[in-house]
């Protein structure tokens, strides 16, 4: 039977609200975790917990104490879990965040590698378009295109992220296709509608367009400019098929600047100590874009 330790029960009831919450949680009963959060509010010298018949909640101690804690206590148990695998089977589960179609289209290839290799790791994927905060949210690893990580992150450059302004063979038809930048004034702009959506386009300056079409997924845009709403900027894997079968055309690639495509990197939290599982999924990701 597994031991738990006061932080495990702690945080079991400031999780689950309850003590009969945490018990069922814990795998134990109810007076052994009444028990046990006794002792522990006698061995600090306070109250942590506030109880009356209908309700619990924690007191000002408590909470003191359970944002003081909870890190800690997530790194114990990922010392204990590398411990305990030693140089054994890889087990555990890795929570890793990446935008949709990055997640969908590149990532998920390699995930299915990994995970036929390394069968007892549990991988939960969060797709998302936007920034996850991976301290907040308890992320493992998150894979990103951005032209500069954010600060606090470890961070491992994968790949270079080339982005194309593109429109539809009818769209251009219809609206001419621009040659120059200021020629783009006169055209629809398809914008990424979230913060650092790199919107200029890799170009010096972006004329005043009118906007056709705001998402904050890149796979609406796609689907946009594909439905000749207008012209995007998209990156290159996600359009390569449309390139290459003419379904989209790419414009002005002669005249883009340096900041043209951004960078896809792997990153995590700064004070995470690293279980091997995890390690081992890095490497992974790393050869697979390496290779891929």
């Amino acid at each position: 039977m597994k031991t738990h330790t006061d932080l495990d029960i702690f945080h079991a009831v400031v999780d689950a609200g309850t003590f009969t919450g945490a018990a069922r949680q814990l795998g134990i009963t109810h007076s052994a975790i009444s028990k046990r959060i006794a002792q522990l509010e006698q061995r600090l010298g306070a109250q942590l917990l506030i109880r009356s018949t209908r309700q619990m909640r924690l007191s000002e101690a408590g909470q003191l104490y359970a944002l003081e804690t909870r890190e800690l206590q997530e790194r114990l148990r990922n010392v204990e879990q590398e411990i305990a695998e030693g140089s054994g089977a890889l087990k555990g589960r890795i929570r890793l965040s990446c935008s949709n179609a990055l997640g969908k289209l590149q990532v998920m290839p390699l995930l299915l590698r990994f995970m036929e290799r390394y069968p007892e790791v549990i991988v939960d994927l969060t797709l998302s378009d936007a920034v996850v905060d991976l301290v907040h949210e308890g992320m493992d690893l998150a894979i990103r295109s951005t032209a500069q990580p954010e600060l606090g992150l470890i961070a491992r450059r994968l790949a270079t992220n080339h982005r194309v302004i593109c429109a539809s063979p009818d769209y251009l038809a219809s609206h001419g296709t621009p040659r120059s930048v200021p020629d783009l004034a006169e055209h629809v702009s398809l914008i990424l509608n979230l913060p650092g959506g790199f919107n200029a386009w890799g170009l010096k300056s972006l004329p005043d367009m009118r906007c056709g079409f705001l998402s904050n997924s890149l796979e609406t845009l796609h689907a946009a400019c594909l439905g000749s709403r207008g012209i995007a900027c998209l990156p290159h894997y996600l359009i390569a098929d449309d390139l290459a079968s003419g379904r989209l055309i790419p414009l002005l690639e002669d005249i883009r600047g340096d900041g043209a495509d951004t960078s896809i990197y792997i990153v995590r939290p700064e004070t995470q100590i690293l279980p091997r599982r995890v390690r081992v999924l890095m490497d992974a990701l790393i050869e697979g874009f390496e290779t891929g």
